[in-house]
């Protein structure tokens, strides 16, 4: 995969096949310790611990429309290509968590992609089920709670597809700001302690 937000959407829809109701999404970038690491959480009903240790093997896979199970596979290969490790474990309260590591200078890491189209796909295919959407750049924090936007909101106003179009625009716009105010040399010295020059 080119992106590693098409990572992202693939482990995500595990999580959804699982049954979960709630997944959490981390992506966060320290340019100063040189990392990237992705973390995503979900509270279905986990995986069978004889299939734990063989999820990185392509011809594993815990659904039922394939008999291939290439999405762990292929991030964990991306992530051992750029000196990182992929870790799945059972969550503490039932459900899978998925860490993926990159060091995030490295030549062979593909882009984050559009985090945004991402999520606007994820949250118009699956208007019931909450997500936690956490981004970070060297500090800097971006937050979605789909919990929170329907309490301000209304229970169905993830079913709207305007409301959707809104919303991936927001995540879009928010993201650039976000990497705009970690680019900043004031930002650059909180987060770093020195500056790239």
């Amino acid at each position: 995969m080119r992106e590693l937000s098409l990572h992202i959407l693939d482990i995500v829809e595990n999580g959804i096949t699982a049954g979960a109701d709630c997944i959490h999404i981390d992506v966060i970038v320290s340019r100063a310790e040189d990392f990237l690491t992705i973390i995503i959480r979900d509270n279905g009903r986990g995986i069978p611990a004889e299939k734990l240790k063989k999820l990185t093997d392509p011809f594993v896979t815990t659904r039922t429309t394939r008999r291939v199970g290439l999405g762990l596979s292929l991030l964990s290969a991306a992530a051992e290509r750029c000196d990182g490790k992929l870790k799945v474990a059972l969550g503490a309260g039932g459900g899978t968590e998925v860490t993926a590591t990159f060091r995030y200078s490295h030549i062979d890491r593909a882009p984050i992609g559009d985090m945004a189209s991402t999520m606007a796909t994820l949250l118009m295919g699956n208007p019931q089920i909450d997500f936690v959407y956490t981004h970070v750049i060297d500090g800097e924090e971006f937050i979605l709670d789909t919990r929170e936007l329907k309490k301000e909101l209304e229970a169905h106003c993830l079913e709207d597809p305007m409301v959707i179009y809104r919303l991936g625009e927001g995540i879009r716009t928010s993201l650039k700001q976000l990497t705009s105010n970690a680019d900043k040399p004031e930002a650059r010295e909180k987060n770093h302690g020195k500056t790239d020059d």
